[in-house]
C-alpha cells in the first residue's frame, strides 16, 4: 500500500517522473551501445575457416576477373554459385577448402572473405 502511495507520489510530481523516465531511457540506451559493441562482424579471408553454410550467402565476397577485358569486379556469394553452374566438383573443392578460385568461360572467380 505504501508502495501505491510513493508511485502515486512521483506520477503527480512532473519533474519526478521525467527523472524517472530519462534515466531508463538513459540505462536502455546504454545497454544497445554495449550490444553493439559486441556484436561487430567477424571477417574471414581464409577459406578453410569459412563456415560451409556461409560460402555462398550475400555476406560472402568473390573477385571476379576477366580474361578477355582484363577488368576486375566483385560478387557476392549467390552470384558466385551461380557462375558455379553444373560445376559440382568445383563447389566440392570449394566447400572443403581446396581451393579458393575457380574458372567460368572468360572469367576468373576468386574467394576473397567473408563476414560473420
Amino acid at each position: 500500500m505504501k508502495e501505491n502511495k510513493d508511485i502515486e507520489k512521483i506520477l503527480l510530481n512532473d519533474s519526478a517522473y521525467e527523472k524517472m523516465v530519462k534515466s531508463k531511457i538513459e540505462r536502455e540506451f546504454k545497454q544497445e551501445l554495449a550490444f553493439a559493441k559486441n556484436t561487430r562482424n567477424k571477417v574471414i579471408t581464409d577459406i578453410k575457416k569459412v563456415p560451409k553454410e556461409k560460402l555462398f550467402t550475400k555476406s560472402a565476397t568473390y573477385e571476379v576477373i576477366n580474361k578477355n577485358s582484363k577488368t576486375k569486379s566483385f560478387i557476392n556469394g549467390v552470384q558466385a554459385e551461380g557462375y558455379l553452374g553444373a560445376k559440382n566438383s568445383d563447389r566440392i573443392k570449394l566447400l572443403e577448402g581446396k581451393t579458393d578460385s575457380f574458372i567460368c568461360g572468360s572469367n576468373f572467380v576468386k574467394f576473397v572473405k567473408v563476414k560473420i
